[in-house]
């Protein structure tokens, strides 16, 4: 009975890790982790359902070029504190009230200074990309 529960569960899972090694570094990584968690939580069955739910997630959120890193990095702070109520926290919007900055070398991000931290943001959703340290 368990054998005939967990082949269908082996197939899926092989197919999901074909998929997320064709999107890119950012699913497969998700897959991994979520794996990872599953198993560690539920078992194989945990492992297969933990990596698509990370394949999901990895292929939404992507970690920026380096050089974005670099270059909001170097950005100086701002001379007036913008502080929201709500934490900031990578897969969330950033509240509306706060200005996105455009990065030149990548408009596929920009950044904003929050709460003293260092925010990459995708223009597009308003979703914390990365929080820079």
């Amino acid at each position: 009975m368990k054998t005939a529960l967990l082949i269908p569960f082996a197939v899926l899972s092989l197919g999901f890790s074909t998929a997320a090694y064709a999107d890119g570094n950012g699913t497969v990584t998700g897959l991994a982790g979520g794996a990872a968690t599953g198993a560690v939580v539920g078992g194989p069955v945990g492992a297969v359902v933990g990596g698509a739910v990370g394949a999901i997630a990895g292929a939404a959120i992507d970690p920026p070029p380096e050089r974005v890193i670099t270059y909001v990095r170097q950005q100086p702070m701002p001379t007036q504190r913008v502080v929201v109520e709500e934490p900031i926290v990578v897969g969330k919007r950033v509240p509306q009230t706060v200005v996105l900055t455009p990065i030149p070398e990548d408009p596929a991000y920009s950044y904003a200074i929050v709460d003293q931290q260092r925010l990459i943001v995708d223009p597009q959703t308003g979703q914390v990309v990365q929080i820079v340290q």
